[in-house]
């Protein structure tokens, strides 16, 4: 095969990327029959064409599972959870938050998103870690407190990390633990986490918390975390929580109801080892009173360029830019992408805001896609906040970001948990 066929086929590797998924994942479908693929000199190559109607078919093809056996399994409905929660009212500390002396650390904290929500509900940020290089110039820019880049992983970088916050800390108390974990790649064996590269993430964490015996953990996922492998992940983290000594509860909550214009929603934990109730947010907002996406961004529109500010809007070919003016609010130009490169609606809080190679979220009255800043809105930055990096990188770490005002409405509930309220 010459160089210019090999254009047309994608290795298992590329196409996991692509698709955000595991190697494992991606030979699944091809063993299943859901993407075609060729053997070429003893290695699957897939067609580009063959990946085209797979990302087309997404629906279809995403809703088959595995057991832990890697059998292929039948969707069942997840039961509607009752989460067992203590709500408390934030609204009378919203406009007039005090500052607090409670101290707190973001693990896989990314350009931080969460540290500033937890910043504006008046806590004390005391040291970021991330691997993201690019997210960690952002982090150094907007944040006083340190930041260590490396991998978690590492001895070497949780050394780091230790005497950071030790030497920060001077004398005080650590008094929350926060992070959002990876959770691609969660499997059981029995009532055992599988040892694999992405779940050790979760344990790193869960080691950091046992050695700094903070007073409160936050810890926040994808949505999907709960249904993963029946529930079974979900409770795992719990026990885990419990046998180290912190009584946790676990929700979804979405940003929207905090002043958020986006309806993203994430599951968030919140355990404590000091005996006290774990206090959630309760809604600020009705579906009827969000903050739209219009209402966010429209004056963007006539905003000058301004790589400063993160506003730089993409060029796009003129038949790509009539797609994007064609398309309807709520849709996506690739059916088999849920997220990525749909239209945001306009008069409505904007769908779930995300980076996902390449595909980023589309005006709703402009044929192009967001630009940094307009994302940033959109997750509830302030605008002084300038981020780092190419703006590829930049989108990346916009998209995975917690969005800042959810931050906050936990930060406050954990402020009132801790009777600091």
């Amino acid at each position: 095969m010459n160089e210019e066929e090999q254009k047309d086929f994608y290795n298992i590797q590329e196409v996991a990327e692509k698709l955000c998924l595991s190697v494992k994942s991606v030979r699944r479908y091809i063993a299943a029959g859901n993407l075609d693929s060729v053997k070429i000199g003893g290695a699957y190559r897939i067609p580009s064409g063959a990946l085209e109607a797979f990302i087309n078919n997404g629906s279809k093809n995403r809703n088959i599972h595995y057991d832990l056996f890697g059998n292929i399994v039948v969707d069942k409905p997840v039961k509607k959870r009752n989460d067992i929660v203590d709500w408390i009212d934030i609204e009378p500390f919203w406009n007039n938050v005090t500052q607090s002396d409670m101290t707190f650390v973001d693990l896989f904290c990314g350009a931080g998103g969460l540290s500033k929500g937890l910043e504006m509900a008046g806590l004390n940020g005391i040291c970021g870690l991330d691997w993201f290089e690019e997210a960690g110039l952002t982090y150094k820019k907007n944040f006083n407190h340190p930041f260590v880049n490396g991998d978690i992983k590492s001895g070497e970088t949780k050394e780091a990390f230790y005497d950071t916050v030790e030497k920060q800390l001077n004398g005080r108390r650590l008094n929350i633990v926060a992070g959002g974990f990876p959770c691609q790649g969660f499997s059981l064996a029995g009532n055992r986490i599988v040892d694999d590269p992405r779940n050790s993430l979760y344990l790193e964490m869960l080691e950091i918390v046992n050695k700094l015996q903070p007073d409160f953990v936050v810890c926040e996922n994808v949505k999907g975390l709960r249904s993963m492998l029946g529930g079974r992940v979900e409770r795992k983290i719990l026990e885990d929580y419990k046998e180290i000594g912190y009584d946790m509860n676990v929700t979804t909550l979405c940003a929207a109801d905090y002043y958020t214009p986006q309806k993203r929603e994430r599951v968030i934990f919140i355990g404590n080892r000091i005996g006290v109730k774990n206090y959630y947010p309760k809604p600020l907002l009705r579906p009827s009173e969000y903050i739209t996406t219009g209402e966010s961004i429209a004056d963007l529109m006539v905003h000058p360029v301004d790589e400063a500010f993160n506003h730089v809007p993409t060029r796009h070919r003129p038949d790509m830019a009539e797609k994007m003016r064609l398309l309807p609010e709520g849709e996506s130009l690739y059916k088999g992408y849920s997220d990525a490169w749909k239209k945001c609606p306009w008069n409505e809080a904007s769908c779930t805001i995300k980076e996902n190679h390449g595909g980023v979220n589309i005006h709703p009255k402009l044929p192009r896609v967001l630009t940094a800043r307009e994302m940033a809105r959109l997750q509830s930055f302030p605008d002084d906040f300038i981020f780092m990096g190419t703006k590829n990188k930049q989108l990346v770490q916009i998209g995975n970001a917690v969005p800042c005002l959810l931050g906050k409405a936990i930060g406050i509930a954990v402020r009132y948990s801790d009777g600091d309220l």
